[in-house]
């Protein structure tokens, strides 16, 4: 790495840009301001809250909130996003008896109906410890008297749960569910398969560096994504010890293309989200001090290199607050931080991102990372953040549920920018951008 460089990502690693450092309070906002001037507040509903998806089609106008401890899930009506309210309220039967949480939302649609996926994470010794995610058919929305569970997914052999999941449009056609597990790999599913009764995983992504002595072996959680340029599709997995993308466009043999190890500062590879084009990803460590780091994966994907340890990039609002997870939507990455603020950044030039909004969602003094029961705030103040593509509406979630606006940010499509339109946001009645047309899968 030359000097310059050197210079860059040191001046990344402490403050998103230089004129924000000499104006930061402690939250990592500009002192005396809640917000930035081009972020607005479209609603708040207060409560205590983990992950959140968002749909992404207008004329359905849902969004689902994890309710953590409590062990089920809100569907919040955004069809007026400045008058948002909780439409349905599901919790699991006994949540005083399960010791864990509900965690990660996930939404698909299949053969023309639309299912939502809860995913839970029990104790030993709690009922349902072996209980991985429900399943719910939410085609009825707004009727709520529809809204149906239709399956629950069970791994008796790893019992635990599934800490995160991803809903994925393969090219091949199929609607998958990608869970975390306790063991060495990630589990896949196909959603048609679960409802008809099957539960075997379509596929398995192990951890490459499962054989280390780390305490955790498998994923923490993932993204996954096409790539129009070489027509595969792609594993971004973070698995505790370092990065691991693979080509998973056959689900049986997947192919382990790039590692990201040995990266200084290392505690818990916590999340790996990459930009359309699939060469530059955004990760998050899981320590309070920690920024947000970007990676260049060309040399590897060239084969310059077996495998990456060094970011040309870094970012954070502010040194103790611990960017958490993000949503990429290039130049911008929306970011929830556990010390309190919702931010954004663009990351146009990846070795010099820098912040361009943010507000702070905080109900109490500024928090120094993760909350605890001993912390002035145990509750995470923004958890969960996620963008509606077709008109740029952002959610968040922690402290309630958060709806924002951003002033010159009306929606998002890749080829408005030059770029593949590739992001979490699934497409599931065409498949991915650019892709094969789907065949059909027996």
């Amino acid at each position: 790495m030359n000097a310059k460089l050197s210079f860059a990502l040191v001046v990344a690693l402490a403050v998103s840009r230089p004129v924000l450092a000499q104006t930061q309070s402690g939250s990592g906002s500009v002192a005396g301001k809640q917000a930035s001037s081009n972020v607005h507040i479209m609603s708040h509903i207060p409560g205590r809250l983990t992950d959140l998806e968002i749909e992404q089609e207008l004329s359905r106008p849902y969004a689902y909130t994890s309710t953590g401890g409590r062990g089920g899930f809100n569907i919040i009506n955004l069809k007026d996003p400045s008058k948002a309210y909780v439409m349905y309220t599901w919790q699991i039967e006994n949540p005083e008896l399960h010791q864990g949480s509900a965690l990660g939302p996930a939404y698909l649609k299949s053969k023309g109906r639309y299912y939502f996926a809860q995913s839970y994470q029990y104790r030993n010794g709690s009922p349902d410890y072996d209980l991985g995610a429900i399943i719910f058919d939410v085609t009825g929305l707004p009727d709520t008297s529809k809204v149906k569970e239709v399956a629950r997914i069970r791994t008796p052999e790893i019992p635990g749960g599934f800490h995160e999941e991803y809903a994925y449009k393969h090219s091949d056609g199929r609607a998958l569910l990608f869970e975390t597990t306790n063991g060495h790999s990630a589990y896949i599913y196909d959603i048609d398969k679960v409802l008809a009764g099957d539960q075997s995983p379509a596929g398995k992504i192990p951890n490459p560096d499962s054989t280390s002595g780390y305490r955790f072996k498998g994923y923490h959680d993932f993204y996954v994504g096409y790539d129009p340029a070489t027509k595969q599709d792609k594993f971004y997995g973070a698995g505790y010890t370092g990065y691991f993308l693979w080509d998973i466009s056959d689900l049986a043999n997947p192919k382990l293309l790039v590692s990201l190890v040995g990266i200084a500062g290392t505690d818990i590879a916590h999340t790996f989200t990459p930009d359309p084009t699939g060469r530059y990803a955004v990760t998050e460590f899981e320590y309070t001090y920690a920024p947000l780091r970007i990676f260049d994966l060309k040399p590897g994907l060239d084969g310059t290199v077996k495998t990456i340890s060094r970011p040309i990039g870094a970012w954070t609002a502010s040194w103790k607050g611990l960017p958490h997870n993000h949503e990429v939507r290039w130049p911008y990455v929306f970011v929830s931080t556990y010390g309190d603020e919702f931010q954004v950044f663009n990351m146009m030039d990846p070795t010099n991102p820098y912040t361009v909004g943010y507000h702070d969602t905080s109900p109490g003094e500024a928090m120094a990372g993760r909350g605890n029961a001993g912390s002035p705030n145990p509750v995470e103040s923004t958890f969960g953040v996620d963008v509606r593509n077709a008109d740029g509406l952002i959610v968040t979630s922690g402290t309630g549920f958060w709806a924002f606006r951003m002033d010159g940010f009306d929606g998002w499509n890749g080829h408005q920018w030059g770029m593949p339109n590739i992001s979490s946001a699934q497409d599931w009645d065409n498949g991915p951008d650019g892709a094969p047309k789907p065949q059909r899968v027996s």
